[in-house]
């Protein structure tokens, strides 16, 4: 199916209670406590090591969580399918096991939970649980069938196992260069589970023609900004890039944008209009990039304020007025996104119509579970899809 397998292959498999295929951070969760319930648990993971995306994660320093986690910050079909597992297990216990581990941690923006030394801290203290648990976690070992003659069997490149239970955690498709895979959703197709349409989410977001030639000429440049698709505004800071548009308030709002406009608030908090016209009397002699470059970056003011030469005694408020309303909400319409390469998420997935929201069983495969990234579930930037994983891998783990 996925690979060369061949009945010769086909040896008595070793047998286990639990595998869990991937070894990322909710097969890790989940693994770790069926392993403490007293389940012998596998872990299997193509990967070289375990936890191979959360070491890239926050910048190398993992965002493990949100304090902040609420359901309406995940997108899915179901918006009310994430309720029970985030309920039953939280941010603060995740945190403590932070703590049991000594684990030294800090607060960034908005609930942000960072280490302050390196993800392989977070990875090092799974691998204990896990450990300590009695979890055999094997990397190397690439899937090459899955089937279900009674017991599920999985073949591999490295031999054959079984177990009555069988944990898909295996992710989505973003960041193909890390390893991902759609194997999910091949086992969700295969046992008849549907699946929701998948696109890359938290990506940045590209431009064409014209626009593409003015993000392009303020490529590094980055400021405060709210960005706002229909009724959904989040703000933080903007980056310019060379083909287009990133940075967190960006990537939160790649989840929400389809096609059409984005809008760009250059000056949250303020009245636009207000600050030209105090500044013109304040400042008459001076130019308008000259002034724009007193609350933006000095190449963003310089093209806002385009051929406009004139001092600000002189610039009639029937100029200032488009000017501000552009201040407020410039209004720019991406042609895509950087797409999985660039997506720190999936959206979409496997359809939690065909799953249970309090163990993530399918309700008509028993036996089978879908976790993390894979499901139909996907969280704000800012730690909540680790703490998504965290909990659906631990629901499940208490299930298995």
């Amino acid at each position: 199916m996925w690979g060369c397998y061949s009945p010769a292959m086909s040896e008595t498999p070793y047998s286990y209670d639990v595998i869990v295929l991937g070894a990322g951070a909710a097969g890790l969760m989940c693994a770790i406590k069926a392993g403490q319930r007293g389940r012998r648990v596998l872990v299997l993971d193509h990967a070289p090591q375990a936890g191979v995306k959360i070491l890239i994660s926050g910048g190398g320093r993992c965002n493990f969580t949100n304090l902040g986690t609420v359901p309406d910050r995940f997108l899915s079909d179901n918006p009310h399918f994430c309720r029970s597992a985030l309920s039953r297990y939280k941010p603060a216990d995740f945190v403590a096991l932070v703590h049991k581990h000594g684990i030294a941690f800090h607060e960034k923006t908005l609930g942000q939970l960072f280490c302050d030394g390196s993800a392989r801290e977070i990875v090092a203290m799974l691998l204990a649980e896990c450990a300590a648990a009695g979890v055999d976690v094997r990397v190397r070992h690439r899937v090459l069938n899955v089937s279900r003659p009674s017991a599920f069997r999985v073949e591999t490149d490295q031999g054959a196992f079984s177990a009555e239970r069988l944990v898909v955690a295996t992710g989505g498709m973003s960041i193909p260069k890390m390893g991902s895979t759609g194997l999910a959703y091949e086992l969700a197709r295969q046992f008849g589970l549907r699946l929701t349409a998948v696109r890359p989410g938290l990506v940045p977001l590209t431009f064409g023609g014209e626009l593409l030639e003015t993000m392009a000429g303020l490529s590094g440049v980055s400021l405060d900004s709210v960005v706002s698709v229909g009724k959904r505004s989040f703000r933080e800071a903007v980056l310019f890039t060379h083909r287009g548009l990133s940075g967190p308030a960006v990537l939160q709002i790649s989840s929400y944008w389809r096609e059409g406009p984005v809008s760009l608030n250059l000056l949250p908090g303020r009245d636009a209009r207000a600050f030209l016209l105090e500044r013109k009397q304040a400042r008459p002699k001076a130019g308008l990039a000259g002034i724009l470059a007193e609350v933006l970056p000095a190449r963003l003011a310089a093209v806002l304020a385009g051929t406009v030469e004139m001092k600000m005694a002189d610039l009639p408020n029937r100029v200032l007025a488009p000017l501000a309303e552009r201040l407020a909400g410039w209004t720019v319409t991406p042609n895509g996104t950087e797409g999985f390469a660039k997506a720190e998420v999936t959206l979409g997935g496997v359809d939690t119509r065909d799953l249970s929201s309090r163990t993530m069983e399918a309700n008509d495969v028993p036996g089978l579970f879908f976790i993390g990234e894979a499901v139909d579930v996907t969280g704000w930037l800012g730690g909540y899809n680790f703490q998504w994983a965290w909990a659906s891998g631990w629901c499940a783990g208490e299930a298995v």
